[in-house]
């Protein structure tokens, strides 16, 4: 049967789980098959990139294949999403016809469509991400769309699994203050893939960045089946206490959602308290700090947390190569067992 890969929570526990021990094969050298030998997949950015792109177009190519890379209004055409759409405006082809016609070609289809931090009701549903699966006829991949980012996440997994180990960690999701709203992907997937996998969960932002009702009904509900927990705090210095893992991220208000000039108003005296320094470090287990990258240096993280020994944040950007080989194998075994 044909898999999307379009959030953590769509794979079992145990699936993820075989996932990330491919990625650490992957990495050790001790798979060097070729999976993707003569097949091409197709790469979709509406967004800017940097380990996303990288890490995909290096992957696809130690997997022997070939990455065809396209920006929707720059390098194909403008792509228009919703059904029933007149299409007499700037939008020049409809993703009915884009999904199926890379189909033919691609045996794959990758896409990044970021929020765009205008209308939460419409994006928290990933319309863009899901008329993308809704017409492709092979595989879908997300490379961050409005609400998730499991890519990343399974990325952040598989680094805790070898800085610590894999039994259960006390981690900790942190808000942090950033000069503009940012969507809500990274913390949503990486708060989904903790909970999935048992850890116990600590979330720490101020008071009206609550992170999705159903997002974090699920986390709840993954918690309890996995033997975890979610703990959610609005105190930032008491959120470090033992945490065994660190992960900062900022993310926007759904209060503010589509004005973020009242949202940078708002959240203005959080700035010298919602930032990673050394003395919150000192209150944890000895944790590793973790973000995503790009991030914004003493801002978000202090140069001093950020350059130490604690810092995994680049070993964490280099398993997103080995983990999406893993993920492009397990997608592509699937789609040949459906021919």
């Amino acid at each position: 049967m044909i898999r999307d890969f379009l959030k953590t929570s769509d794979w079992t526990r145990a699936e993820l789980d075989q996932l990330i021990v491919a990625g650490v094969r992957v990495k050790r050298d001790s798979d060097q098959s070729k999976p993707l030998t003569g097949r091409s997949i197709a790469l979709v950015f509406f967004n800017p990139s940097l380990r996303t792109r990288a890490s995909m177009r290096v992957g696809i190519y130690e997997l022997g294949g070939n990455a065809v890379v396209l920006e929707p209004g720059g390098t194909s055409w403008t792509l228009e999403h919703r059904g029933g759409a007149v299409m007499d405006s700037d939008k020049t082809e409809h993703v009915t016809e884009f999904v199926r016609v890379l189909g033919r070609y691609c045996v794959a289809i990758g896409v990044r469509t970021f929020a765009a931090l205008k209308n939460w009701e419409e994006e928290r549903t990933d319309p863009i991400l899901n008329a993308f699966a809704k017409y492709s006829e092979v595989p879908i991949i997300n490379l961050e769309s409005a609400m998730h980012h499991p890519c990343q996440a399974m990325a952040d997994m598989m680094t805790i699994r070898e800085k610590l180990g894999d039994g259960r960690k006390k981690v900790l999701l942190t808000w942090a203050w950033h000069p503009k709203p940012l969507p809500m992907a990274v913390p949503n997937s990486f708060a989904l893939t903790e909970t999935q996998k048992g850890h116990d969960l600590v979330i720490t932002h101020p008071k009206g960045y609550e992170l999705d009702d159903e997002l974090m009904s699920e986390t709840r509900a993954h918690a309890t089946a996995a033997g975890g927990s979610v703990t959610i705090l609005n105190n930032a210095d008491e959120a470090f206490h033992g945490a065994e893992v660190v992960y900062a991220k900022s993310w926007g208000s759904r209060n503010f959602y589509g004005a973020p000039e009242k949202e940078i108003a708002e959240r203005a005296p959080y700035r010298s308290k919602w930032i990673v320094d050394k003395g919150k470090m000192a209150r944890t287990n000895s944790a590793i700090f973790m973000h995503c990258l790009p991030v914004r240096r003493n801002v978000i993280v202090t140069d001093g947390v950020i350059d130490s020994p604690s810092s995994v944040v680049i070993d964490e950007a280099e398993n997103r190569l080995h983990v999406q080989k893993a993920i492009l194998a397990r997608l592509l075994e699937s789609e040949s067992s459906h021919r």
